[in-house]
């Protein structure tokens, strides 16, 4: 039973962050990387696999030492703990994916910041053992990896005709009858699509809709 009860527990924290407690869609967290670096597939798949691994090695880390940390820098070790994950993974990705890289600019770098990192690391793996700890990181990094995934084949879709650089759509340039939008390539279309995709889950699932701030005042009925 208490195994039962143990694969159970593990199953909820991983699969929670994907839809129910979507870091991106839900918490609104690491949205400017989410939107910045989805123009492609490719480089989607390239930030969520690095922040993916950076948050679990962190958290890892993190609640390894956590009985070590002193409370006044405990911060400061986070960031380090996580900058030097960081600079490891930016360069593996120059040596060995020097395009990818250079399309992710310096948006991996900015991993370091990302408030889903910082968030996961002081919220749950200063306070739980380290499998524990990665497990929940690592279900963050793929609820955060799902958004991406999602904006950016979208938006290479509709904005290329294409999904990793292979056609999709027959282009209306080489008599199909597809004509790319443009504006899905553009910064702001990130922001529809978010917005878009943040008011579908929350349309289904009605507990993540948030309260009404002002009740409409009541309708006064008119006596003839």
């Amino acid at each position: 039973m208490t195994e039962l009860h143990s694969r159970t527990g593990v199953w909820h924290t991983l699969t929670s962050p994907l839809v129910h407690q979507n870091p991106v869609i839900l918490q609104i967290l690491g949205i400017c990387s989410a939107l910045a670096v989805t123009t492609s597939m490719a480089t989607a798949l390239t930030m969520s696999a690095a922040l993916t691994v950076v948050l679990t090695l962190a958290a890892g880390l993190v609640s390894i030492i956590r009985g070590h940390i002193p409370e006044t820098i405990r911060l400061i070790v986070q960031i380090v703990i996580v900058a030097s994950l960081v600079i490891v993974i930016d360069q593996i990705l120059q040596a060995f994916f020097a395009e990818l890289s250079r399309a992710l600019s310096v948006y991996v770098g900015l991993i370091t910041t990302n408030c889903l990192v910082l968030g996961r690391t002081e919220a749950f793996a200063r306070h739980n053992p380290p499998l524990p700890a990665m497990i929940d990181a690592f279900g963050n990094g793929l609820g955060y990896s799902l958004v991406l995934i999602v904006i950016g084949s979208l938006r290479e879709l509709l904005g290329r005709g294409e999904l990793l650089g292979f056609a999709v759509l027959p282009l209306a340039d080489a008599g199909g009858w597809f004509t790319p939008l443009s504006l899905m390539l553009l910064a702001p279309s990130a922001f529809f699509l978010l917005g878009l995709l943040v008011w579908a889950v929350r349309t289904i699932l009605i507990e993540q809709s948030e309260p009404e701030e002002h009740a409409p005042p009541p309708r006064q009925e008119v006596t003839r």
